[in-house]
């Protein structure tokens, strides 16, 4: 089979794979390494600069880089380009599975979690959701979840969290579905978060920069945690809070 009977016949595989309702797209190296790292399956590797890719992953990922080059196919960055929304500057995509949403539900469900869930009340951009993903991945958090109706497996907050959505456990729960354990929302009114110490099974309940914590939630917190944040400040960013609140309980544990 020639170069381009092998391209040809990996588009057609692409564009058939993708209407899948479990297909996922994984947007450039990082997030792939991520996937391959933590135990995704990925259908389809594409990439415009082949020898980018195998230099890349055998610089930055030699863990997964045969697996990473043996899946990868060349297609041209044109064809690339009218796959993706915005291809990106590695100018690699794969198609991967979107984990089965009951094991992640078992996960965040657990009855002794060692680590808290994160909780965003509605948020709205892809970017923060993202980089929250990959802050709860960072530090070891059980997961991530969602309430509202934005994705937190739309291709652009994977993207923005790196593909570490398969180093923890990220869902989308109506408000009346989360997981059980203490919660603590973040609210201006609240005590001072240094004074607080953050069971490993808390529930850290976040709302949007605008808006904060729905009343409901509000309503049934176990406690209201404030951030320390000097006189005239508004607010933090989301991610920024999250980070945060992670960071102090993540201190406290050592």
């Amino acid at each position: 089979m020639t170069d381009h009977d092998a391209a040809r016949l990996a588009l057609e595989h692409w564009r058939a794979a993708a209407g899948q309702s479990d297909s996922l797209l994984i947007d450039g190296f990082h997030a792939l390494k991520h996937t391959l790292r933590f135990g995704g399956t990925v259908r389809l590797v594409l990439t415009a600069d082949p020898a980018g890719l195998a230099e890349l992953a055998t610089a930055l990922a030699p863990d997964v880089a045969a697996e990473v080059t043996a899946l990868a196919v060349e297609v041209p960055a044109a064809a690339l380009r009218e796959l993706v929304p915005r291809l990106h500057p590695t100018k690699v995509a794969a198609l991967a599975v979107r984990p089965d949403q009951e094991a992640v539900l078992a996960r965040l469900r657990a009855e002794h979690r060692a680590a808290p869930v994160v909780v965003l009340d509605n948020p709205r951009n892809l970017g923060n959701t993202g980089a929250v993903v990959r802050l709860a991945a960072g530090v070891g958090a059980t997961g991530v979840v969602t309430t509202g109706d934005v994705d937190p497996w739309h291709p652009g907050v994977v993207r923005a969290g790196a593909g570490l959505h398969f180093a923890t456990a990220v869902a989308q729960l109506a408000p009346d579905r989360l997981p059980a354990g203490p919660r603590y929302v973040l609210d201006p009114e609240g005590t001072d978060l240094r004074e607080v110490t953050l069971p490993d099974d808390a529930l850290l309940v976040f709302g949007s920069e605008r808006h904060g914590v729905s009343p409901a939630l509000r309503a049934g917190a176990d406690a209201l945690l404030a951030l320390p944040m000097r006189p005239q400040v508004s607010s933090y960013n989301l991610a920024t809070s999250v980070a945060m609140t992670l960071y102090h309980w993540l201190a406290q544990r050592r």
